[in-house]
C-alpha cells in the first residue's frame, strides 16, 4: 500500500490530512502571481506543508483507505501503522523519504523532520485546466528608437501663418494630456484600493485556516446554516455527532464493551452491523459538534486516546 497516493487524493478536497503517528500534511492557497523576471503568469494553487506535531488519528485517512481498498477500518489503521514504521526505519538509516506528488522528507542533525515540498500537480480544484502563461516582454526602447528615426528622416516645419492658424492645437494637446494624466492617476488609486481590500480578505481567510488547523479536527464538509423549524415537543431529538470507542467483529464483544462503558457512567450504545461487518460502539451521541468535540477530548485525556468523532444521522 502506498500511503502517498491516498494522501494526494484527499488533499484535493481537504486542507489537512493527518497520518496517525507521523504528522499531518497541510495546504494553504496561494493566489495567482506573475514572475517579472521570466514574464510568466501562474494560476492560484495549494501550497503543501508538514506539521510533525499533529499525529492524532482523526479517522479521515483510515476511512478513505478502508473504502478504496475494501477492507475494514481496523485493518486500514493497522496498514497505516505498518507503513509509518517503514518510513521511520528509512529515515533512521539516513536515507531520504521521497513521497510522490508531495515532497521529500528527511531528518536533520537534531533528528527533527525536514519537509521539502515537491508538488508538480495543482491540488486547487478551482484552478483545474489552468496552466502557466509566458508573455513576451514589451520592447518599449526599440519602438522609441524607430519613432526617433522617423522624426529625423521626415522633419516637420510650420510657416508662421500655419503656426498662427493652428495654435489652438497646442492648447488641445495640453488639455488631452492633463485629462489622460488625471484618468491614469484615478485608475492607479482605484487599483491600490482593490489590492488593499483583496489583501485584507486573504488575511482573514488565512486566519480562519490556521484556526481550523490548530483545532486538529477536520470534517468532510462545513455544516449547513441552522434552519429554524417548528416541531412538536415530543418529536425525537436529532443527535448526529457521535464519539466512537471502537468497532468489533463479534456482536458479543461489542455488547460486552457497551456494558463496561455504561458501568463507567457513559451513555454507551452499539450500532447495527456496518457494510464492513463490524459493530461500532459509541461513548455517546450529541446534538452539536462543540459538545461532541469537548466530550471526545475529555475521553482522550482520561480514558481512550483513540476515541474519534463520527458525523452521521442515525
Amino acid at each position: 500500500m502506498k500511503l502517498e497516493k491516498h494522501i494526494s487524493a484527499l488533499l484535493y478536497r481537504y486542507q489537512c490530512v493527518s497520518v496517525p503517528g507521523f504528522g499531518a500534511f497541510l495546504t494553504e492557497i496561494r493566489p495567482a502571481h506573475a514572475d517579472a523576471g521570466t514574464h510568466t503568469f501562474y494560476p492560484p494553487k495549494k501550497l503543501i506543508s508538514f506539521n510533525a506535531n499533529l499525529k492524532n488519528n482523526d479517522g479521515l485517512l483510515a476511512n478513505h483507505i478502508a473504502l478504496q481498498e475494501k477492507i475494514s477500518y481496523d485493518q486500514a489503521v493497522e496498514n497505516i501503522s505498518r507503513e509509518v514504521e517503514e518510513w521511520f526505519f528509512t529515515l533512521e538509516t539516513g536515507k531520504g523519504l521521497k513521497l510522490k506528488d508531495l515532497g521529500d522528507i528527511s531528518f536533520n542533525s537534531e533528528k527533527n523532520i525536514v519537509f521539502i515540498p515537491d508538488t508538480p500537480v495543482n491540488y486547487l480544484t478551482d484552478s483545474f485546466g489552468l496552466g502557466m502563461v509566458v508573455s513576451p516582454a514589451i520592447k518599449r526602447e526599440e519602438l522609441k528608437q524607430v519613432v526617433e528615426k522617423l522624426e529625423e528622416s521626415t522633419p516637420i516645419a510650420f510657416t508662421p501663418e500655419r503656426r498662427k492658424n493652428y495654435s489652438y492645437l497646442k492648447y488641445a494637446a495640453v488639455f488631452v494630456t492633463a485629462l489622460f494624466a488625471g484618468t491614469a492617476g484615478f485608475k492607479v488609486y482605484r487599483d491600490n484600493q482593490a489590492a488593499q481590500q483583496t489583501l485584507l480578505v486573504e488575511q482573514a481567510v488565512q486566519e480562519k485556516v490556521q484556526q481550523r488547523i490548530q483545532e486538529a479536527t477536520f470534517f468532510i464538509d462545513n455544516p449547513l446554516p441552522a434552519v429554524a423549524i417548528s416541531v412538536k415537543e415530543d418529536a425525537p431529538k436529532i443527535l448526529p455527532y457521535h464519539v466512537v470507542a471502537g468497532a468489533f467483529r463479534s456482536e458479543a464483544n461489542a455488547q460486552r464493551a457497551v456494558g463496561q462503558l455504561k458501568a463507567k457512567g457513559y451513555d454507551a450504545k452499539m450500532l447495527e452491523k456496518n457494510k464492513f461487518g463490524l459493530y461500532p460502539v459509541l461513548y455517546g451521541s450529541f446534538a452539536t459538534h462543540s459538545k461532541a468535540y469537548k466530550n471526545m477530548m475529555e475521553i482522550r485525556r482520561t480514558n481512550d486516546k483513540e476515541a474519534w468523532l463520527l458525523i452521521k444521522e442515525l
